[in-house]
């Protein structure tokens, strides 16, 4: 049995590495840890050549349609960011390299190609309720998605500050990372803020961003395309997954046998949480940019040496913001703040670009009914 590498498959396969991580999740293709390098993957041979075989007749529409919704090709171009060899860009910029220095209000510049200038905002109430309530008020209000750039950067502006003052804290002239630190009452927590801002602040054509810019292909406001993205975040598979992650590194971090522990977990059917990501089949970069932040809180250093040993995955973005939330004892919901207010510069740049393009989201069903 041989063993190719990623680019020996991928040259066979004539697809993007994310079709390859996909066929690898869906078990059509086995892989496993390379040896020489543990943090790279080796992939089967055999599986690989008959996918390939396979695919050189051509797919059915369908088919490929299919595919494409989950993880699979990809389904809408954008000039925004992308995933490619296991490194998160942002226009071509390692999202990574700018965590270290880089704040979010900068990051913003970079993906809006206009600065961020936040004006004043109110919002009655503090937190994800009052970032709700505020945003439906506001696109219950919005006229239709304004076509230029200038007006469209201008509603991007106010929807931040409106999210800042909900998330933050009152409006103040410091950096959205310092506002958060200081509205957490955590100043020694400030740089990794800032460093789990700039990660989070975008991430390709993820489910919440991917409903921010249907919702603005049909003329909607960005302030909708918000609301949207906002209310796709707050799933368990999404932006609330990293207490999930916590919770688990609570309990089984302080047993005296974790890998038994999670043998247990496991035994039950349930997967780990924080364990792996399909487009970073060599661990998540941007965990390992957030972790060098911090110190690893005891427990979830077992939990995590325990659940490599069991999985051989590597640990991705969730686990890093359950364990910064657990190191600097911030609040339950700091995970989903922090991607709220990240993520939401990066929904505000495709919702900009999907309007400007003027194309509406309208994909076909697949119909298998009766």
């Amino acid at each position: 049995m041989d063993w190719l590498t990623a680019s020996e498959a991928l040259a066979l396969l004539g697809t993007q590495p994310q079709t390859l991580y996909a066929n690898v999740s869906r078990g059509r293709i086995k892989a496993r840890p390379d040896p020489a390098d543990s943090r790279r993957s080796l992939y089967r041979g055999d599986d690989v050549r008959r996918l390939a075989q396979r695919a050189s007749g051509r797919r059915k529409q369908e088919a490929v349609a299919s595919e494409a919704m989950h993880w699979g090709e990809p389904v809408l171009p954008t000039a925004i960011s992308t995933v490619r060899d296991g490194r998160l860009l942002f226009r071509g910029q390692d999202a990574c390299e700018l965590a270290e220095t880089a704040t979010l209000e900068q990051v913003a510049e970079l993906l809006w190609q206009s600065p961020m200038t936040l004006p004043d905002a109110a919002t009655t109430g503090q937190g994800l309720t009052a970032a709700f309530i505020a945003l439906a008020n506001c696109a219950a209000d919005a006229p239709a998605a304004p076509r230029s750039a200038a007006a469209l950067v201008r509603d991007a502006n106010e929807i931040v500050a409106v999210l800042a003052q909900a998330l933050a804290g009152q409006s103040v002239s410091d950096p959205l990372h310092v506002r958060l630190a200081s509205h957490w009452d955590r100043p020694e927590a400030a740089n990794s803020i800032r460093r789990a801002l700039v990660l989070l602040a975008d991430h390709e054509l993820n489910t919440s961003t991917f409903a921010a810019r249907v919702t603005v292909s049909t003329g909607a406001s960005l302030w909708s395309g918000t609301l949207a993205g906002l209310a796709t975040l707050r799933g368990p598979r999404h932006g609330l997954a990293s207490p999930e992650v916590a919770a688990l590194a609570q309990d089984v971090g302080h047993e005296l046998h974790a890998e038994a522990a999670l043998r247990d977990w496991l035994g039950e059917g349930r997967s780990l949480p924080g364990m792996g990501h399909q487009l970073y089949p060599d661990g998540d970069a941007r965990c390992r940019a957030l972790l060098r932040g911090f110190d690893l809180p005891p427990e979830f250093a077992a939990y995590l040496g325990a659940a490599r040993s069991l999985s051989g995955e590597e640990p991705n973005i969730d686990f890093a913001l359950a364990a910064m939330t657990t190191r600097f004892d911030l609040p339950d919901e700091a995970g989903i703040t922090l991607f709220a207010l990240g993520r939401a510069v990066g929904w505000l740049a495709h919702m900009i670009e999907q309007v400007i393009s003027g194309e509406q989201i309208r994909p076909r069903a697949r119909y298998v009914g009766v």
